[in-house]
């Protein structure tokens, strides 16, 4: 008969964030082939098979999870074993105020390095040089200075 049934998660911790995807083992420790699963979601059947998948969790799947493993013995198959593996608790947490200051601060941060490269480009494109560059020499001809004072010599 089957025994010892047991849930793995595939991540470490029993809190997901929403949208990640998860992954539940059943598997037991006894038990003679075939061993057919069962997952429950909150007491409800949710799905079969020792996996269960979640590609992207939203709040609503949060709960106890457990899985139901069963076999059968004997000639005639009348035989049934079952038994219930404990509750694993998954807490799903939304995308919290906290992540959203800090996706704002990054796009803020990215606007403003962008805006940077385009002051830069256009002051290089305008003046010519980088913003860097000692200015430019006066080219022959160019008025250098525009207030004449007049002086009396002795």
């Amino acid at each position: 008969p089957v025994a010892n049934a047991t849930i793995t998660l595939g991540t470490l911790s029993h809190q997901v964030r929403a949208g990640d995807p998860v992954t539940l083992r059943c598997s037991v420790q006894v038990g003679s082939a075939p061993v057919t699963f069962t997952w429950l979601h909150n007491g409800q059947e949710v799905a079969q098979g020792p996996l269960l998948e979640l590609r992207a969790v939203d709040v609503g799947r949060s709960g106890t999870y457990q899985c139901v493993a069963t076999n059968q013995l004997g000639q005639d198959g009348h035989h049934v074993f079952r038994v219930t593996s404990p509750e694993l608790v998954l807490e799903v947490t939304p995308w919290g105020h906290g992540d959203k200051v800090a996706a704002g601060v990054g796009w803020a941060l990215l606007f403003l390095l962008l805006l940077m490269g385009i002051i830069v480009a256009w002051h290089q494109w305008h003046w010519g040089g980088s913003p860097l560059d000692p200015p430019a020499p006066p080219e022959e001809g160019e008025v250098l200075y525009t207030h004449v004072v007049s002086t009396k010599h002795a």
